[in-house]
Order: C-alpha cells, then sequence, then structure tokens
C-alpha cells in the first residue's frame, strides 16, 4: 500500500509541473482529489488492511492529500501571475489617461438657478451664508415673531422632531443665526432646502429657497422696492411684468408679496415668487438690536418658482423625479 502511495505521488507532481492553464489545473485537481482518485481509492482500502498497518497508511494518505492540495495551489498562484504578466504586457494601454467618451453631466435646472440668483445678489453686496436643516424652534418661529397659535405652527405645515427641533420650514433662521452673531451692518442670503407639509402642481414638501436680509440705519421700503425691483429686471429681463401686493407676515411689517407675469402654453397668469417687508421690530428685539436704532428689510423667494418662470413648466414635481427625458433639456 505504501508503494501505492510513492507512485500516486510522483505520478501526481509530474502531472501538476505539466499544467500550463487554469482550466486544466481545475480538471487535474477533480481527477487528483476528487471521489474517484486513485488516492480516495486507497483511502477506502484502508479497512481492508491489518488493524496494524491502517494508523500509518491512513496517516500518509492524509498527509499526500494535504502536500497535493498545497501544491496544486500553488501551481493556481504561479498561473494567475504568469496570465496577469502576459496580459499586461500585451496590452498597450496607458491606464494614465483619461477616459473619453462618457457623456458629460450638467446642472439640474434647481441648481442652475440657484446659482443665478446668488450671483446676481452677490454683485449687490450679499454676502451668502448657510445654516442647518435641523433647527430650534426659537431660530424658525419665536426669533421670527411667530406666536404660539400661529398656523405656521400647525403640524400639518410644519414637520416637527424631537426636543422642540423642526426641519426648518424656511431659511430665515440662517438670518437669525446671522444676527445674533453680529452687529450691523448686515447684508446676506440665505440659500439652501427648506420643508412643509404641502405638496401639488405649485409646491413640494421639500423646496428650495434664497432669503435675504439687510439691516443697517435708515433702510427704508423703497430700499426694498428698488432692490427687488432691479433684482428681478436682471433675472427675468423686460418680458414679464412685476408687481407687488399688500400682504401680512409676522416677522416683516409693512409685507408684500411680488408676483411676476407667467406663460405656460399660451396663457398668461401671474405666479407668486417671493414675499419680503421691512423687518418687524420684534424680530431685532430677540437679537438684542436697537429698533430705534436700526430698520431692515427681508425677503425670501422660491427658487423652483423661478425656475418655472424661466424654463416654462407648468408643474412644479418634474423638477423631483429624475426622468431623463426633462432633465436632458437642460
Amino acid at each position: 500500500m505504501i508503494e501505492i502511495l510513492n507512485s500516486i505521488k510522483t505520478d501526481s507532481i509530474s502531472k501538476i509541473n505539466e499544467i500550463d492553464s487554469l482550466h486544466e489545473l481545475d480538471q487535474l485537481k477533480s481527477f487528483l482529489l476528487g471521489k474517484k482518485s486513485p488516492l480516495m481509492d486507497v483511502l477506502k482500502d484502508i479497512p481492508k488492511i491489518p488493524v496494524e498497518e491502517r494508523p500509518i497508511i491512513g496517516k500518509q494518505a492524509n498527509q499526500l492529500k494535504q502536500d497535493l492540495t498545497h501544491r496544486i495551489n500553488e501551481k493556481r498562484d504561479e498561473l494567475i501571475s504568469k496570465e496577469r504578466d502576459i496580459f499586461l504586457n500585451q496590452d498597450q494601454t496607458d491606464t494614465s489617461l483619461p477616459t473619453s467618451g462618457l457623456p458629460k453631466g450638467t446642472y439640474h435646472p434647481i441648481t442652475t438657478v440657484t446659482k443665478l440668483v446668488c450671483s446676481i445678489l452677490n454683485r449687490y453686496g450679499y454676502a451668502i451664508k448657510q445654516g442647518p436643516n435641523i433647527e430650534t424652534d426659537f431660530n424658525n418661529f419665536e426669533a421670527l415673531n411667530i406666536a404660539p397659535n400661529h398656523p405656521a405652527r400647525d403640524m400639518h405645515d410644519t414637520f416637527y422632531l424631537k426636543n422642540k427641533m423642526v426641519l426648518r420650514t424656511h431659511t430665515s433662521p440662517v438670518q437669525i443665526r446671522t444676527m445674533l452673531d453680529q452687529e450691523p451692518p448686515i447684508k446676506m442670503i440665505a440659500p439652501g432646502k427648506v420643508y412643509r407639509c404641502d405638496a401639488d402642481v405649485s409646491h413640494s414638501p421639500v423646496f428650495h429657497q434664497v432669503e435675504g436680509l439687510y439691516v443697517n440705519e435708515n433702510v427704508t421700503f423703497a430700499d426694498l422696492k428698488g432692490t427687488l425691483e432691479s433684482f428681478l429686471r436682471e433675472l427675468f429681463g423686460n418680458d414679464h411684468d412685476i408687481r407687488f401686493r399688500s400682504s401680512y407676515f409676522p416677522f416683516t411689517e409693512p409685507s408684500v408679496e411680488v408676483d411676476v407675469s407667467y406663460t405656460i402654453n399660451g396663457k398668461t397668469t401671474w405666479l407668486e415668487i417671493m414675499g419680503a417687508g421691512m423687518v418687524q421690530r420684534n424680530v431685532f428685539r430677540h437679537v438684542s438690536y436697537d429698533p430705534d436704532r436700526y430698520t431692515g428689510f427681508a425677503f425670501g423667494l422660491g427658487i423652483e418658482r423661478i425656475a418655472m418662470i424661466l424654463y416654462e413648466i407648468d408643474n412644479i414635481r418634474l423638477f423631483y423625479e429624475n426622468d431623463n427625458r426633462f432633465l436632458n433639456q437642460f
């Protein structure tokens, strides 16, 4: 039996050394170590040999099995390395070169309009400020003179979180953070996402705003109106009419809403795009500004509404459906 094992070992090593492909090696492994291999026949015949020889033969057979497995694995590593070297020597591609032929992406229309709005206002001297999406009740409501019983605080309008935290319903909290952090004069805008429980063809539960604030001595409503008219003419050109309507916001007094004429499918209508007004005196008191010394104006505009006018889009939900037929037009 020992002579048979030695013969199997010599023959197997010779066959392993002759192999020159991974496919042939897999076939040889099955032949040498499979259920019908000569080695397995020896293991099956161990019960037939004398009892005193069984431990010796069994140990030698198992040792041979381990040895052949090790040699096959070494041969596999050798063949893999050889095939890799052949591939690298044959392939003349310079992998350091940039790729070509890939489609180029473009800005989403929301991003494009946000950048456009910010670039115009930035040229007007407005610094760009950022703030968190999750805000405190104080920054989002209380500091903005929004009373506890105000409809804006209702559950159907606001996404409430734990510990008096909310998903911000506007970017006005960034204005509060800025005023708490620095003294006037302040001239800033706050672009970003906002969240409200609202959804139809012209409203989305997640949308984008740019809100602006200017605080200094002797700021008047004429400054507000002149700034907005100049900004909107630069944004839309002279093809759209602009109108100011008296309105109410708890954080500004007096307050206005601004509409822009909007033509879609041959029909012209008005689309509200922003609210604005003179900063309410109580807001200044919440940030420790002297309301007798400082005045200011604030405004907030919806990016989606502006994009709908610029691109003549009739459904705000198109911006969020990720439909390439829509996005490829920009």
